[in-house]
């Protein structure tokens, strides 16, 4: 069997196809985000499979070769890690969707496994350079607040990771969708893996997106411009449908350091015209509005994990003059009008 034949591919490579791989530069290249690699599967921690290049997942062994990018990432209940700065003996699968780098922090909860550990074997290359799956099949876009739209643009955000942001922009599409609108969704930061993206179409949204259409890993160390071209980039692919609305996510939580970013941003600020906060309990509510006050936005309602304690759900109601939605109400086609209402209001 052939070397290629043997690679197991990462669904963040499925483009990169026409490769050779070169072992000679593996301890005199400083790899980027992005850049693609063959590695050898070392020991299996918290990772025993990747997301293949088809979406479903390819299990993986001591001794297996995978095709995968390097790459950042920031995910508090799980693995903080970074592209190296050089060569390094081994290495480590940050994320399920195909991206490795070195391991810098854990939560406790990932300490009993670890992280599954690799070995690179060369890099990937066409016509003499590194492949990156950045803008690889893509042009980038440049973002311009200025520019007309006829849709609205509701940003769903969470007072930390695994907040249930996910789940309530899902159902928040539904609810949209079964008012007779079409409905866009564009995760715009986070790791790659693309069970969000699957989990919002099933819920209706019409066309659904995330930074890995560009080809990146993930959007973790990216600058401010970077990221507002990611958002113009992945508007334009959405806007194909005419949508009525575009739900976007900002991934982990308001601390993070990219959502932070884009909500301090006043350009990027200037096309939001709703907000939905997801929390995981009352204390959280009273801090991610003050939170976005401080940047000049207000949430037309509260939703997220908080839903699932009724005397949480009460002390909110109880301090906060904004309605709390659980997944029955984002998925009526009667949020319609509480996002009519919210926008009267704040005129």
């Amino acid at each position: 069997m052939k070397l290629k034949d043997r690679i197991k591919k990462a669904i963040i490579c499925k483009h990169v196809t026409d490769y050779t791989i070169n072992r000679l530069n593996n301890r005199t290249y400083v790899p980027r985000a992005g850049d693609v690699a063959i590695f050898r599967v070392l020991e299996i921690g918290k990772h025993k499979a990747i997301q293949g290049d088809t979406g479903k997942n390819r299990y993986i062994f001591p001794g297996d070769l995978i095709m995968a990018t390097f790459g950042n990432r920031y995910a508090s209940n799980q693995f903080e890690g970074y592209v190296p700065d050089g060569y390094q003996e081994e290495y480590e699968i940050l994320g399920q969707g195909g991206v490795v780098g070195k391991l810098t922090s854990m939560h406790l909860k990932m300490q009993a496994l670890g992280a599954t550990r690799v070995k690179l074997v060369g890099y990937a290359m066409q016509k003499g350079r590194v492949v990156n799956t950045q803008y690889l099949t893509e042009e980038p876009v440049s973002f311009d607040p200025n520019r007309m739209r006829k849709h609205k643009i509701i940003l769903s955000l969470g007072s930390s990771m695994d907040s249930g942001k996910t789940t309530s922009a899902a159902y928040l599409c539904r609810g949209l969708r079964n008012a007779g609108h079409q409905v866009g969704f564009i995760k715009l930061t986070g790791t790659v893996f693309s069970r969000d993206k699957h989990f919002v179409h099933d819920c209706g949204a019409h066309k659904v997106v995330d930074f890995s259409n560009l080809g990146f890993p993930s959007t973790y160390m990216y600058e401010m411009q970077e990221l507002l071209d990611i958002f113009a980039g992945l508007s334009r692919k959405v806007e194909a449908i005419d949508p009525d609305y575009i739900v976007v996510e900002i991934a982990d939580g308001l601390l993070q350091r990219e959502t932070s970013m884009l909500l301090h941003n006043p350009a990027f600020r200037s096309v939001v015209d709703h907000v939905l906060l997801s929390c995981g309990d009352s204390l959280s509510v009273q801090s991610g509005l003050e939170f976005l006050a401080r940047v000049g936005l207000q949430p037309f309602a509260i939703s997220g994990l908080i839903n699932a304690s009724p005397l949480m759900v009460e002390e909110v109601r109880q301090t906060v003059a904004l309605p709390v939605l659980g997944l029955e109400h984002l998925s009526d086609r009667r949020i319609v009008r509480r996002l009519r209402h919210a926008m009267a209001k704040i005129a």
